[in-house]
């Protein structure tokens, strides 16, 4: 009893510290199969083999009750404290190399999520991408009203002359 007292506690604690939460089914997967999932999440996310029935009272102390009814069958979680996108692309990823893992739904910014959703979100590029696109963006912006003005200025110099 005092252990799974624990248990509860842990997953709430990391319901409520994570910033998104991925569930997924591991039916068929070799223990060596999550082992590499879970190194290559682990920089974002940690992966987790879950009881549904605490995990299902953990989520639901820390105000989570949209995954009541995917907590079905044999679950793992990837409770995220890093970067969404990046968890949701390696995991659909690993998802795509192994058919068995199946991703079911999850949660970001307070939204459930379902697995075409989460698909949405792996398929954004990465951050660093997308703020490189944008300072791209306005350095050619900039550039074009710095051609324009620079323009403008041999335009008078050239009416100044005459």
């Amino acid at each position: 009893m005092a252990n799974k007292e624990a248990a509860v506690a842990e997953l709430t604690n990391l319901f409520e510290s994570s910033s998104a939460v991925l569930l997924t089914e591991y039916r068929g997967l070799t223990v060596a199969q999550l082992k590499t999932l879970r190194n290559t999440i682990r920089q974002d996310a940690n992966y987790a083999v879950v009881k549904n029935t605490l995990t299902k009272i953990a989520a639901n102390a820390a105000g989570i009750t949209a995954l009541d009814e995917d907590l079905t069958g044999p679950s793992a979680v990837a409770f995220v404290h890093g970067d969404f996108v990046a968890t949701a692309k390696a995991v659909r990823d690993f998802a795509k190399a192994n058919p068995n893992l199946v991703i079911k739904a999850g949660i970001f910014e307070g939204k459930t999520l379902d697995a075409a959703e989460v698909d949405k979100y792996a398929s954004l590029e990465s951050r660093e991408v997308l703020l490189a696109k944008a300072a791209g963006m306005m350095k050619a912006t900039m550039g074009k009203a710095a051609a324009t003005i620079d323009a403008l200025r041999e335009k008078l110099e050239t009416a100044a002359a005459a």
